[in-house]
């Protein structure tokens, strides 16, 4: 952090706040701003992009640095499905904020299913601003760690607007990271 990177090779990575795939070239100067949910956050001379845990060769980072940030997930193993799930979703976060999708009061709802012997999960989200780009990014991002939980099946994580997001709906522990409280 607050280290210039250079970039040892190509890299797709997500800009921020549109949302568009972009490629940085190798040798491109980088400082990495937000390094959770298993993505990291860089700023460049274009502005802000997100990069995949997937791509972390490029910014340097070794693989048992990268091992640290799962074992959080590992903890809840043997926890009830629906713990689990929750525990994904605290793995998510918006590119731009350092607090996670569910202590930033963005999950509305998560319903858990059972049909035919299959676990399915529905998240209802929203976003701290209707317009952002990274909408669909972030929601798949959800949608991804939660089938990364050993017994869902599927996941759908939808977008809604109602009721809207406010700071109000941060909760305590979200407080406390952004300085609010």
């Amino acid at each position: 952090m607050n280290t210039e990177i250079i970039l040892s090779r190509e890299v797709d990575a997500i800009q921020i706040p549109s949302g568009d795939s972009i490629t940085l070239p190798a040798g491109t100067a980088v400082f990495i701003t937000q390094t959770l949910g298993g993505t990291y956050t860089v700023a460049t001379q274009a502005g802000l992009a997100r990069i995949s845990s997937s791509d972390k060769d490029a910014l340097g980072i070794d693989e048992e640095e990268a091992q640290k940030k799962s074992e959080a997930s590992e903890a809840l193993k043997g926890a009830p499905l629906e713990d689990q799930v929750w525990g994904q979703l605290k793995e998510v976060y918006d590119p731009e904020i350092p607090v996670d999708i569910v202590n930033l009061g963005l999950v509305y709802d998560c319903i858990l299913s059972e049909e035919n012997g299959k676990t399915s999960v529905n998240i209802k989200m929203t976003l701290t601003a209707p317009g952002c780009g990274m909408g669909p990014v972030i929601a798949a991002d959800a949608q991804s760690r939660i089938l990364t939980v050993d017994g869902i099946e599927d996941a759908t994580v939808d977008l809604v607007w109602d009721p809207v997001w406010n700071q109000d709906m941060i909760t305590e522990e979200g407080k406390m990271k952004l300085g609010m409280i």
